[in-house]
């Protein structure tokens, strides 16, 4: 009989297999992987250990959020019927959560339904960053008693300290200023945000902050995600012809999409870092530390 004195164990996906095991290492949690088998007809069939602790977190990115929530969804319900009690999920990255109203009559608001449908499977969430811009709180978003936001923005922050000096940290939009505000204040940088408009998903002009000076300045363009790429594009083309020294990018979420980094360096951006939220060649710091102290300090490991 699993009893809840029995150490909690973490479970991943094998394509989260190394991180997966550095958190639990980290937050004193056992691990376990979940195999996947994919029949011809594009399902899948997911095996858990046959014996759970009381406690399980299972770790899962939401970067390719049609499938994985899929899977969330069988090894949930499965981790339950095996003996999870209380059930975490780790999600580094936490997709759909941009379109958090209706824009137009009859859309979907995905934010609302995704996040009530997480709720229904877990007792806790932990993620970082998430993109709230209308809704001030991830509980909110997720109903769960224990919705936990971290931020990569202090640990890229002081990954920038150690490589740049004399910084200023612009948002390449409005909805940036969160995270750059948060990794300035620890730094004493200057800080502000472009205005963004946009036309289309890979349509949009930029005007930078009319009351900051970038001629010789070492500018780093800080957002919580890059996907296509062109807002980064757009701002750094803005920069450089307004004389500034250099352009950096760091951004907590590395999803960029296609061709994305290609045109960001093409535009002349000097270097791109990213947190390990999701896999990329840009990664430079990890959010494992931050997300081990999250799961202690919440009692979410056992």
């Amino acid at each position: 009989m699993v009893t809840d004195t029995e150490a909690g164990l973490l479970l991943a996906f094998p394509e989260d297999e190394a991180i997966a095991r550095h958190a639990a290492e980290a937050s004193g949690l056992g691990c376990a992987l979940i195999a996947r088998h994919r029949f011809p007809d594009g399902e899948i069939k997911l095996t858990l250990p046959a014996r759970l602790p009381g406690t399980v977190v299972i770790w899962r990115g939401l970067e390719f959020p049609n499938e994985r929530l899929t899977e969330l969804l069988l090894a949930a319900c499965a981790a339950r019927e095996l003996g999870a009690r209380r059930l975490t999920l780790v999600a580094p990255y936490l997709a759909y959560m941009r379109q958090d109203i209706a824009f137009h009559p009859g859309e979907a608001v995905s934010q609302r339904i995704v996040g009530r449908f997480l709720a229904g499977l877990f007792d806790a969430l932990v993620t970082v960053d998430p993109h709230l811009h209308r809704v001030a709180t991830l509980q909110e978003a997720v109903p769960l008693p224990t919705a936990v936001a971290l931020s990569g923005a202090p640990i890229l922050a002081a990954h920038i300290a150690a490589r740049r000096e004399q910084v200023l940290l612009l948002g390449p939009d409005e909805e940036a200023l969160q995270w750059v505000a948060q990794a300035a204040l620890g730094h004493g940088w200057a800080h502000g945000t472009c205005r963004k408009e946009r036309r289309g998903d890979r349509d949009v002009t930029i005007q930078l902050p009319p009351d900051l000076a970038v001629a010789g300045r070492s500018v780093v363009l800080m957002d919580d995600v890059a996907s296509s790429g062109h807002t980064l594009v757009q701002a750094t083309r803005a920069l450089l012809a307004a004389g500034a020294a250099s352009v950096d990018v760091a951004v907590t979420h590395a999803l960029f999409a296609g061709d994305a980094v290609e045109r960001i360096r093409a535009a002349g951006v000097r270097e791109i870092w990213s947190t390990d939220c999701i896999p990329h060649a840009t990664n430079a710091v990890s959010v494992v530390p931050v997300i081990a102290d999250a799961l202690r300090q919440h009692g979410l490991a056992g």
